[in-house]
């Protein structure tokens, strides 16, 4: 693994692989080793090959670059896969008398353990990055029907290890969403990673009644109702730890229907830091959250990423003596320090009724999960006017529309003017894996853009260049590994807190925004691009474009 920051970035300053400014720079921005890296290769100041030179050095042996090199599946097999993940070792070569292993942790190796797999050949040992080892052990895995024919062969206890199995996948490709989609003969499993849909497997269909009771059972559900959606909620627990998923189930005419939500305990962790935010975004809204009331909005679709960007902001405010209660539907992450209350319809537990609740609870700062109707705004709006700082999500395609959408919803204007600090407005764009990352001319992916996005032209000079991910084992040969956030953010200054108040236009509050220097999530997404850490193409997936304007003849 990669050592502590202070251990690598005394190891590049000192082999001059990055100066001592740019090595401190990248620690004042960072909070752990991955995130230092992160800093260092985004920022274009070093690369995953010359990282991984470094280290090799550091310990006197030679670099394997497994991108540039990539090994097969029967060379992994050659080291038992519990032996391996113990020593963190991967066989890369084999000739008449040597056998060439790598690993990212060479001091940890016990070669007692390992030379009796290969008693007539010595073994020589190079180094790799991390993620290149955590790569080449997903190989190890059988495919999920592969593991369920085993499962139903036994013929013991298949569905809790078909749900078991199922679940794990999911937790290794980093999935967010798990969909049981039952059919005619077969029961389709799909996994969302990244943003898009991935098939996973297949269960056959007689087998899936007791893999559907199994998932009603452990998620609280009710196992003799077959007609009606049902909502729950279920813990899965494994050697690596526990993950908390959130269970929605419908009936469809093939059969009921399973979606469960991957809810990531890690997000908890995340400050303004490490979502994405610009220097002048996070800024912004730091000033934001020190007000002593008011309120923030976060606004975008379903799952881009709006309750990410709220928890970071409390994990700025979350201090023993400030109260901190959220009512959430459902409550997400779990964070020390502060209340949660889960909205139950089932009790009468509304988002309007926990709100008037919460304000009578001496609260200093109250997260509204989703404001989704006229009673909830106006509660909202006025524990914003008395003394509370309200943080919520709301629904709208960009910051201009939030504030027309709020007064249709019966709010009245000279309310928002008062209480509204900060609209921010997002989407989650694929970032480019880092391991598979390579620079082609503009010109080239502008040209291989779909119709419509001539006006991104004009962003770019002939000599820019721009970066794709090739596609590789780590990110599974898409080209991307994770996501990222564009943002825009609209703070309310006093011409704007005019605008609102006489109920000013979507258009005429974004035209006065970009006039106040608001840049739009385009031109963020741009910068993203620029930097290297997303796609031109994924910009112009989930934000609106520049028009290009028509020339009179």
């Amino acid at each position: 693994m990669y050592p502590d920051v202070k251990t690598l970035m005394a190891l590049l300053v000192k082999e001059k692989y990055i100066s001592e400014a740019d090595g401190r720079a990248a620690q004042a921005a960072s909070h752990d080793s991955a995130s230092y890296i992160a800093y260092l290769v985004d920022n274009q100041l070093l690369n995953k090959p010359l990282l991984g030179q470094a280290l090799a050095e550091s310990y006197g042996l030679r670099f394997v670059d497994l991108q540039a090199s990539p090994i097969t599946k029967d060379l992994v097999e050659k080291i038992p896969e519990a032996l391996a993940r113990e020593n963190r070792v991967v066989c890369v070569q084999v000739t008449a008398d040597t056998i060439y292993l790598v690993s990212d942790s060479p001091k940890h190796i016990k070669p007692k353990d390992i030379q009796p797999l290969f008693p007539d050949q010595r073994l020589r040992l190079r180094y790799t990055l991390p993620e290149s080892i955590d790569a080449c052990f997903l190989m190890y895995a059988q495919t999920l029907e592969t593991r369920f024919s085993k499962i139903i062969d036994t013929g013991h206890r298949v569905a809790p290890e078909i749900v078991y199995e199922i679940i794990k996948d999911a937790l290794r490709y980093r999935a967010s969403d798990i969909h049981f989609e039952p059919h005619e003969d077969m029961v389709n499993i799909r996994f969302r990673i990244d943003g898009g849909l991935r098939e996973a497997g297949k269960i056959p269909k007689e087998y899936y009644d007791n893999v559907l009771n199994r998932v009603k059972v452990e998620s609280g559900m009710r196992i003799d109702e077959h007609l009606a959606a049902q909502d729950g909620s279920l813990r899965h627990n494994s050697d690596d730890g526990h993950a908390d998923l959130r269970v929605s189930l419908v009936p469809t005419i093939e059969g009921e229907k399973i979606v469960m939500r991957v809810l990531n305990s890690y997000v908890q962790d995340y400050t303004l830091d490490d979502i994405g935010l610009s220097d002048e975004h996070r800024q912004k809204i730091e000033k934001a959250a020190r007000s002593p009331f008011g309120m923030i909005l976060t606004v975008g679709p379903t799952g881009s990423g709006k309750t990410t960007t709220l928890y970071a902001t409390l994990k700025t405010l979350n201090k023993p003596d400030i109260n901190i209660t959220t009512i959430e539907d459902p409550v997400e992450y779990r964070m020390s320090g502060i209340t949660q209350i889960q909205v139950r319809e089932q009790s009468n537990m509304t988002f309007s009724r926990g709100l008037r609740a919460i304000v009578r609870q001496d609260p200093d700062v109250i997260l509204v999960g989703e404001i989704r109707d006229q009673e909830t705004a106006e509660i909202a709006v006025n524990a914003a006017l008395t003394g509370h700082l309200l943080l919520s999500t709301f629904h709208a395609n960009n910051a201009a529309a939030a504030i027309p959408r709020l007064v249709e919803m019966g709010i009245e204007p000279f309310l928002l003017s008062s209480t509204l600090e900060i609209i921010i407005a997002q989407r989650l764009v694929r970032t480019i894996c880092s391991q598979c990352r390579y620079s082609v001319p503009a010109s080239q992916v502008l040209a291989e853009l779909p119709t419509g996005t001539a006006s991104l032209t004009k962003y770019f000079s002939k000599t820019d260049n721009l970066y794709l991910g090739k596609g590789c084992q780590i990110c599974s040969n898409t080209g991307y590994n994770g996501r990222t956030a564009v943002y825009e953010c609209i703070e309310v200054t006093p011409a704007l807190q005019e605008l609102i108040s006489r109920s000013g236009a979507a258009h005429e509050i974004e035209q006065l925004a970009r006039a106040e220097g608001e840049a739009s999530m385009f031109e963020d997404g741009l910068a993203k691009v620029k930097a290297g850490i997303t796609t031109l193409s994924e910009v112009a997936r989930v934000v609106e474009l520049p028009q290009v304007k028509k020339v009179k003849k």
